[in-house]
C-alpha cells in the first residue's frame, strides 16, 4: 500500500539515503532546454517517490522534487537544490507559495508531467490504525489537505505549464481507497478514494486543453514504510509477492510519456492481483 508519511529528516532524492555522503551521481549527457522534459514531483525522497525520480532522470528528464525538507548538502544529485523546492503541502499558503517558486522555474513555461505522490497516513499510539471513531479533527483535515486538496492547488496553479506542454498528470491513489485495508487509517483511505474520483473529474477538465489525467492505486509495495504484519496480507496476493518500488515508478513513467497517448481518467491498479 502507497502510505508515505512526514519524514523524520531530509533524504536525498537520488540515493534515499541520509546522514553519509554517497558516492557521486553518474553523469549523463547534457540536453538542451527544448529537447529536455521536465517533471514535478511530491513526495520524492522515500519508497515510490524516490524510484520515480531515478526513473525519470535515467531517461533525461529535469526532475523538481518537493518535501517538507530542504535539500541535503550531502546528496550528490547533480542538479541539487536548484531542482528541489521545500514546502508543506498540509499549509495551502505554503503550497500556493510553492507553485509561484515552480513556475519561476519552469524553462520556457512547459511543465510535461505532474506526479501528485505526497500522501501521510498518521498512527495511533503504538502504530495502531486511526478508525473514524477516534481520528481527531486536525488529523481528518491534514491528511486531506496532504492527500487531497494540493493535489487541486498544484494542478490549478500549473495548469497554463501544463497544457502548454500537452503535459500529464499522475495521482497516487492506494489500493485502500477502494476496501478496507487492515493499516491504513479511514482519513488516509476516504482520501484516497476521493482522489480516485477527483481523477476523473481532472480528466473531464483538462482534456480539452491536452492535458492527460490518471491515477496509479499502488498495493503492497515493498517500502521502508510498511506496517508490521503486512507479510500475511502476501498470502492473499495471487502474484505471492510485494511489489517493488522500481515496479510502481515505471507505470508511472508509462502514464507520463507517449507511450499512453490516448489514456485519461484511468486508474492502473498496481498490487499483484490483490484487488481482484
Amino acid at each position: 500500500m502507497s502510505n508515505e508519511k512526514p519524514q523524520a529528516g531530509a533524504t536525498c532524492p537520488v540515493t534515499g539515503q541520509t546522514g553519509t555522503r554517497p558516492e557521486p551521481a553518474t553523469a549523463r549527457p547534457a540536453l538542451s532546454n527544448d529537447e529536455r522534459r521536465t517533471l514535478i514531483l511530491t513526495g520524492a525522497s522515500r519508497g515510490i517517490g524516490h524510484a520515480t525520480v531515478k526513473r525519470f532522470s535515467s531517461a533525461g528528464w529535469r526532475v523538481i522534487t518537493c518535501s517538507r525538507h530542504a535539500f541535503p548538502e550531502n546528496c550528490p544529485w547533480a542538479a541539487g537544490p536548484e531542482d528541489h523546492i521545500q514546502v508543506d503541502l498540509a499549509d495551502p499558503r505554503d503550497t500556493m507559495r510553492a507553485v509561484a517558486e515552480m513556475r519561476e522555474r519552469l524553462l520556457g513555461g512547459r511543465l510535461h508531467a505532474l506526479v501528485n505522490n505526497a500522501g501521510i497516513s498518521p498512527k495511533g499510539e503504538g502504530g495502531s490504525r486511526l478508525s473514524v471513531l477516534n481520528t481527531p479533527m486536525d488529523v481528518w483535515r491534514q491528511v486531506y489537505e496532504v492527500n487531497l486538496f494540493s493535489t487541486i492547488w498544484l494542478a490549478q496553479g500549473l495548469v497554463e505549464e501544463l497544457a502548454a506542454a500537452k503535459g500529464a498528470i499522475v495521482n497516487v491513489t492506494s489500493i485502500a481507497g477502494s476496501r478496507v485495508h487492515p493499516f491504513a487509517g479511514s482519513a488516509y483511505a476516504t482520501s484516497k478514494a476521493a482522489l480516485a474520483s477527483l481523477t476523473r473529474e481532472m480528466a473531464a477538465d483538462f482534456g480539452p486543453l491536452g492535458v492527460r489525467v490518471n491515477a496509479i492505486a499502488p498495493g503492497e509495495i515493498d517500502t521502508a514504510i510498511l506496517s508490521p504484519g503486512t507479510d500475511k496480507l502476501v498470502e492473499a496476493i495471487p502474484l505471492k509477492r510485494l511489489g517493488a518500488p522500481e515496479e510502481v515508478a515505471k507505470a508511472i513513467y508509462y502514464l507520463c510519456t507517449d507511450q499512453s497517448s490516448y489514456v485519461t481518467g484511468a486508474e492502473l491498479h498496481i498490487n499483484g492481483g490483490q484487488h481482484v
